[in-house]
């Protein structure tokens, strides 16, 4: 993802599901115009999800996903089915790709009542209508602008088609013959939410010509040639807001306040280096750090602070989960396998056991744990860290943000929330 490009944590996720062998890589294909995905007549041809991020009108910015087919076999089928399973906590709106010929499965049942339960927006497409239709293939093809197929028209199975309206959820399409493929899309956009979030990552804690000092260390884990994504989104929102952004490294942010001649309105600190740029910033400045903003932007920033809490009750043996939402490569002091290990043990004095998931990865069972540490989730969307923060909640484990612990370890964690009065006030009562 480029500097310049729409981060995909911020694009709308479609998710194309079925069957194997439904077409739902040759429908990906038609909807996006492009070559997605590769398609074949051999049954299981898209063995790992395929992810494709692009601009597709009327939307604009959406990942595109095209996912094996839900009734793999074998032990390497189950994983491919987990994997599809596992897509279903990013999407924003499915595709539910049927045979026509075949109609829904109980596979396809199940898959979509999995949808209603998550409350993922989805539409039923019929693909190979060509196939299915007792008329002409070329009457079809000519017709392909025609929104829906006529209910007197008896596929070939036998099967009467029931008429579908335009504003219902399934529809008839050919990915073969571009039958209903526009309103297929148009569809999908209607299904899609592009209201604007409710929170700003910080644009609505400042004002116009506020200053906002970001503090950004450049060490061996900071990326050649640029900043990280928190840091890039963060200062697009300070200028978007008509404030002044400020960017420094921790070795001139005391030099940098001495001079600016106007106090900031807000210190924004990188976690790591929490308790140095607190003990250089007035008290009289809000204090916080790039990843206490995302969990409050990804919507889960009261969960976070009360699972913090969860430190004191520690002992010797207890498995702590600390998971990162992207994947990178790993410097010998890296943050989440080296840092906030060390800092636990530091804090608790206790001999915790530590585990460790990057990505996609979340495990479905999480009784094992007693505590588990996020990421701001930079580079997830808004659903699967909800998804992550309720599996947490429905198995009664606390979870937490790397922000968040390190400011509590740190004994600045009411500072540091300073800034939000509603969430100091809970922790507080």
């Amino acid at each position: 993802m480029g500097l310049n490009n729409t981060p995909s944590a911020n694009r709308i996720h479609i998710g194309f599901f079925g069957r194997r062998n439904s077409g739902k890589s040759s429908l990906a294909n038609a909807v996006t115009g492009q070559d997605l995905a590769v398609v074949s007549d051999v049954k299981g041809t898209t063995t790992d999800p395929v992810y494709k991020a692009m601009e597709l009108l009327p939307l604009g910015p959406v990942v595109i996903i095209d996912t094996p087919g839900i009734d793999d076999e074998g032990t390497l089928g189950e994983l491919r089915v987990r994997k599809t399973r596992q897509v279903l906590n990013k999407t924003d709106v499915a595709v539910m790709v049927i045979d026509a010929l075949i109609g829904k499965t109980k596979e396809d049942e199940e898959l979509i009542s999995l949808f209603e339960k998550k409350n993922i927006n989805y539409i039923v497409a019929y693909n190979k209508a060509d196939l299915t239709v007792a008329y002409d293939k070329a009457d079809l093809t000519a017709d392909c602008n025609k929104t829906d197929l006529a209910a007197e028209k008896v596929p070939k199975s036998g099967k009467e088609i029931k008429y579908l309206s335009k504003t219902g959820n399934e529809i008839y399409v050919s990915a073969k013959t571009g039958y209903n493929i526009e309103t297929l899309k148009e569809r999908i956009a209607a299904l899609a939410v592009t209201e604007e979030p409710k929170v700003k990552i910080v644009g609505d804690l400042i004002d116009p010509l506020d200053f906002v000092v970001l503090v950004t260390p450049i060490d061996k884990a900071a990326p050649k040639g640029r900043l990280i994504l928190p840091q890039q989104q963060t200062i697009r929102d300070i200028l978007d807001t008509g404030a002044i952004a400020i960017v420094v490294k921790e070795t001139e942010f005391r030099e940098t306040l001495d001079n600016l001649g106007k106090k900031p309105k807000l210190v924004i600190t990188d976690s790591q280096v929490f308790e140095k740029v607190a003990a250089e910033t007035p008290m009289d400045i809000f204090l916080t750090s790039f990843s206490i903003l995302f969990a409050r932007y990804k919507g889960n920033l009261e969960i976070a602070v009360k699972g913090v809490k969860a430190l004191e009750s520690l002992q010797d043996g207890d498995t702590v989960l600390i998971s990162e939402g992207c994947t990178h490569h790993r410097q010998c002091d890296d943050i989440g396998t080296v840092k906030l290990p060390r800092w636990i043990k530091e804090y608790t004095h206790k001999e915790i056991n530590f585990k460790f998931t990057s990505g996609t990865e979340f495990p479905d069972d999480l009784s094992q744990y007693k505590l588990i540490v996020h990421c701001g989730g930079c580079m997830l969307n808004e659903r699967e860290m909800q998804y992550r923060y309720k599996c947490a909640e429905d198995q009664h484990v606390p979870i937490t943000n790397y922000g968040i612990l390190i400011s509590y370890v740190k004994g600045i964690l009411k500072r540091s929330i300073a800034i939000f009065p509603d969430i100091l006030a809970e922790i507080e009562k």
